[in-house]
């Protein structure tokens, strides 16, 4: 968690960091991007640079600041730390990440189908063939699908067109390489990419699978937990993604 200038080292998994500041703003730099400031004092990543972003991604991240009460509580603030990783890490590894965006589109979740039960089948089909039939529109190409977990080898013209469509700026490809990840889907993040998927559908879509089994098995308390979690870290990667294009 980024600190304010001057404030001690990072507490240890045993301490809470207690709230040192009255309040968080923004304030806009040399460069057309706004700095997150904690009473005037600018806010620094883990590797010490400035935690900046577009306006409105700025102030989203100043309002977690603002929002935290006695103590700061880093899960409850989604947005400053995807930002923290754009800036710390995927500014020096655009390439990697890029390419793991790549690998996963090619080993899409949308690709592994189900062949029972017939719910589940047609469930998968209304959800995910959409989503496939605009993406090989737009790009031109075939993805080959399978049942089964056997892995299924992609056309060579997939990755190319993956590739081209990703944006080149640390920030909106830390968000979509998040909203990759947490979705298991390539072809999910680039729909809300190109805004051809609405952040619900695309959430529904990531969870096909997942939802029909909690309408035959039940859920519990602990999986609830975790699945809310992932939807506030996919939800602000999608924020991120939109203010930063």
């Amino acid at each position: 968690m980024p600190r304010q200038n001057g404030a001690s080292s990072t507490p240890t998994a045993e301490e809470r960091l207690k709230k040192f500041y009255q309040a968080a703003d923004i304030k806009e730099e040399n460069d057309g991007a706004f700095a997150v400031v904690l009473d005037g004092k600018p806010v620094r990543t883990p590797s010490r640079a400035l935690l900046k972003a577009p306006a409105r991604a700025a102030e989203a991240i100043a309002a977690e600041w603002n929002a935290q009460d006695v103590f700061i509580e880093p899960l409850t603030m989604p947005l400053t730390r995807l930002a923290n990783t754009a800036i710390d890490g995927v500014t020096a590894a655009r390439e990697s990440v890029a390419e793991d965006i790549v690998k996963i589109a090619g080993n899409d979740l949308l690709v592994y189908r189900a062949d029972r039960p017939q719910g589940l089948v047609e469930r998968q089909a209304a959800h995910w063939d959409p989503i496939l039939t605009r993406f090989e529109s737009r790009f031109r190409v075939s993805v080959r699908t399978t049942s089964g977990i056997m892995p299924v080898t992609q056309h060579d013209d997939l990755a190319p067109a993956v590739r081209a469509t990703l944006p080149g700026e640390p920030m909106p490809l830390a968000a979509l390489h998040q909203l990759t990840t947490l979705t298991g889907s390539a072809l999910i993040a680039l729909g809300l990419l190109d805004g051809t998927l609405s952040f619900a559908g695309a959430w529904d879509a990531a969870h096909v699978d997942e939802d029909w089994n909690i309408k035959e098995w039940g859920e519990d308390a602990e999986a609830v937990e975790r699945r809310a979690n992932r939807r506030r870290d996919a939800e602000a990667a999608a924020f991120l993604l939109r203010e930063t294009l």
